[in-house]
């Protein structure tokens, strides 16, 4: 009997962890409503399913990441209320705009701290998307280039795809990333292995060489990653181009008969993921319904909007990726994540080297 009660002790607890404390619940119904900015439309079936639940109004407003911070920003300096929290993108700018000056705050559940990883608790990370290397499989069955340095190659003139890292912040912030020390020396490295010899820098280190290798060989750059999927995937038409590109277009494998594959054994780096954050406002009204939402967001239950498809990832590591996915794990073993704070220090340096290459 005592080893019966110990396995249905441990099949149960994991749900427990889960339950949100009957104080937190009760503050939270007494405010009775929450209002959220977002930088993401699934919000509003998450608002759905936690008002059914709590019984708590939610009012969500979806919006661009530029618009959020801007929004965020302005009420913070001039001391507006908006909205109780807010998931926010594009992380040096939430650092530097919106953490830094104090205008949102990160609130961890207590049932969540030793199950959210600790790098993923400071600010509070609630989800991922990755963006991958990625081919034309009917072109060739295996990856023909496994280092990124080959895309500085002749052989690669014209070939590789990215979207413009101007149109789009997540882009740039992954540029960023390619100069910080960890990264620079991994590319080093990486260089040699590929061509047999020390790199020899012309720029401030092996990041900033690659970014100017690559513009040198006639990067094509897409406006979306939608459009570069669906050229990059034609069958029948012999393309041998390698894009970076949105992990989640290999859905259009089956929807629009694409042919699509991932390049996971890319050195030093398979392409980059980022993240989205959950901050409570410090102004908030309705402070104990943003703890309350918040903890339900980091819940199966409370990510499903997001869980449904390839390519998007809890900071929960117990809520399980899409089926046929890799786990976030995997993932951050392989792909390069921002730093909110180097690249608020560091991407208005990086954009002006870009832009003194590109013009």
């Amino acid at each position: 009997m005592k080893r019966i009660t110990l396995i249905l002790f441990i099949l149960f607890v994991p749900s427990l962890l889960f339950a949100a404390s009957s104080d937190l619940i009760n503050a939270a119904k007494k405010e009775g409503n929450v209002v959220v900015y977002s930088i993401t439309s699934r919000i509003a079936n998450a608002a759905k399913s936690f008002e059914a639940k709590y019984g708590i109004t939610v009012s969500a407003h979806n919006l661009k990441d530029f618009e959020l911070i801007e929004k965020v920003t302005s009420e913070g300096a001039n001391k507006v209320y908006g909205a109780d929290f807010i998931i926010a993108q594009d992380s040096g700018r939430v650092f530097g705009e919106i953490i830094k000056p104090g205008y949102a705050y990160s609130y961890v559940p207590p049932d969540m701290k030793n199950i959210i990883p600790k790098m993923y608790q400071e600010p509070l990370y609630f989800s991922f998307i990755t963006k991958a290397f990625i081919y034309n499989s009917e072109t060739y069955t295996y990856p023909t280039i496994t280092n990124v340095w080959e895309l500085t190659e002749k052989k690669w003139e014209k070939k590789f795809w990215f979207k413009d890292p101007l149109k789009e912040g997540v882009n740039a912030n992954f540029l960023t990333m390619v100069t910080s020390p960890e990264v620079s020396k991994q590319l080093e490295s990486a260089y040699e292995r590929h061509f047999g010899k020390k790199i020899t820098l012309t720029t401030p280190n092996a990041g900033y060489e690659w970014i100017k290798g690559i513009i040198n060989n006639q990067l094509v750059m897409f406006t979306s990653d939608t459009k570069m999927a669906n050229s990059l995937g034609v069958k029948g038409q012999n393309i041998d181009a390698v894009a970076l590109g949105t992990y989640s277009k290999l859905r259009y494998r089956e929807k629009k008969n694409l042919a699509l594959m991932p390049i996971m054994g890319m050195e030093p780096f398979a392409g980059f993921f980022y993240p989205s954050f959950l901050l409570i406002r410090e102004n908030a009204k309705n402070p104990n319904a943003a703890k309350l939402f918040i903890e339900y967001l980091l819940t199966e239950e409370g990510f499903k909007p997001w869980s449904g498809s390839l390519g998007t990832y809890s900071s929960n590591p117990n809520i399980r990726p899409y089926p046929g996915d890799n786990t976030l794990d995997v993932w951050s073993r392989i792909l390069v994540l921002e730093s909110p704070e180097f690249i608020y220090q560091n991407r208005t340096d990086v954009e002006e080297f870009w832009n003194s290459m590109i013009y």
